[in-house]
């Protein structure tokens, strides 16, 4: 039996399956495919590219996603690759990682100086599946956060067939994948601030750029023709797809933009047809497994769940927080005049940099500083002056 989160699970599961992979024969498509069925494109992982799936009952979901990780990128090396091999393969990926992530490689290295690479290849896995650790926000973002897992195994692919890996690569398709996710959710007819919550999720999941703005956005801004590999293609066209079932439903117009994104991207009409079923097989198949899609509007109940918590925790601390917040007298009366009138761009910077700043003194409030915590930031400014309103009468006239 495999435990995934006991030292060697990898060499393990190579030993254990050597005649289990499933060999798609060069077929890309058919690879790809077999991504969707196991969930690894959606976030939720269910099985295995293997020929008999494996016994998971005594896993965590983590564990499930560590191994459909390493499972998938086996795959795509072993499309590449015509004699295969799990030593050679290990330390493809190993190399691949430490152009991608030299500093965390190099930590893995002092942490394991003997380390064989498959030992240290279970660190930087334990690593990019790291869902957030911040338990407010676990549960809904993780489906996000894995989702955009794929875009490692394309980075690669790229890497597998060039020898080495363009260093704009990951931040390239990173950033189109939100502006996509940004445009699918601004052709709702009927938008909602948990549309605009659901980019924010996949905002605080990106890890290779920074972005900054998707109010600009248009549809001409996003140059899908670069874009040549089937497999870049099919999973820009899923990720539109992912945004607009949020809300379970394709309106017209919300069709017409798939259809131009697949137009774009040089795909047939039949992938698109596909795309839209496979999903919905998908999800209504594992729907009541998957805690993102449990609730009739899973954004809205992530978001209420997020209020009552961030609330707990300001009442939980609230001397503390009144005190630090008091000693910082710009940070009070920003937060005043925040009960009156909106603040300015620059003003909302200096509030969130002083509350990070507090944050960082009160152990129970540094979920804030975790991936994701940014996410809940702005709750948190939103609730402290409604739940210290002592703190706050004597300046609201100032």
């Amino acid at each position: 039996m495999i435990n995934p989160s006991a030292n060697g699970w990898i060499d393990k599961f190579f030993a254990k399956n050597q005649d289990n992979f499933i060999d798609f024969k060069g077929d890309y498509l058919s690879f790809y495919e077999s991504c969707r069925k196991t969930g690894f494109i959606y976030g939720y992982v269910v099985n295995f590219q293997l020929k008999e799936n494996l016994n998971t009952t005594k896993w965590s979901y983590d564990e499930i996603t560590k191994v459909g990780f390493l499972n998938t990128l086996f795959s795509i090396y072993s499309l590449e690759n015509k004699d295969v091999n799990s030593k050679d393969f290990i330390s493809s990926v190993y190399r691949f990682y430490n152009i991608i992530q030299p500093e965390n490689l190099n930590f893995i290295k002092k942490m394991l100086p003997e380390g064989s690479h498959s030992s240290r290849l279970e660190k930087v896995i334990d690593d990019r599946i790291q869902t957030n650790q911040n338990t407010i926000s676990k549960n809904f973002s993780h489906i996000i956060t894995n989702a955009l897992l794929f875009i490692d195994v394309l980075a690669f692919h790229y890497y597998l067939k060039n020898n080495e890996l363009d260093s704009d690569y990951l931040k390239n398709i990173e950033s189109d994948c939100i502006k996509i996710v940004s445009l699918a959710l601004k052709t709702k007819q009927n938008k909602s601030k948990y549309d605009e919550l659901l980019v924010k999720l996949f905002e605080n999941s990106i890890r290779y750029t920074k972005f900054s703005t998707i109010d600009s956005i248009e549809f001409s801004d996003i140059k899908l023709l670069k874009y040549t590999e089937i497999l870049e293609k099919l999973y820009l066209l899923d990720m539109a797809q992912m945004a607009l079932w949020s809300d379970e439903k394709l309106e017209e117009n919300e069709i017409d933009f798939l259809k131009n994104i697949n137009a774009d991207l040089g795909l047939e009409a039949t992938i698109l047809d596909k795309s839209i079923n496979d999903i919905n097989f998908f999800i209504n198949q594992y729907k009541a497994e998957i805690p993102f899609f449990n609730f009739s509007n899973p954004i809205k109940h992530f978001y209420d769940q997020a209020n009552k918590n961030v609330t707990k925790l300001i009442i939980r601390n609230k001397d503390r927080l009144t005190k630090e917040i008091k000693e910082s007298g710009e940070l009070m009366q920003l937060l005043a005049k925040s009960t009156r009138k909106d603040l300015s761009k620059e003003e909302k910077k200096k509030v969130k940099k002083q509350l990070l700043d507090i944050c960082k003194t009160v152990p129970s409030l540094t979920i804030f500083l975790l991936p994701g915590g940014g996410l809940l930031l702005p709750i948190l400014i939103k609730f402290i002056p409604q739940l210290l309103p002592s703190a706050f009468n004597e300046n609201l006239d100032d």
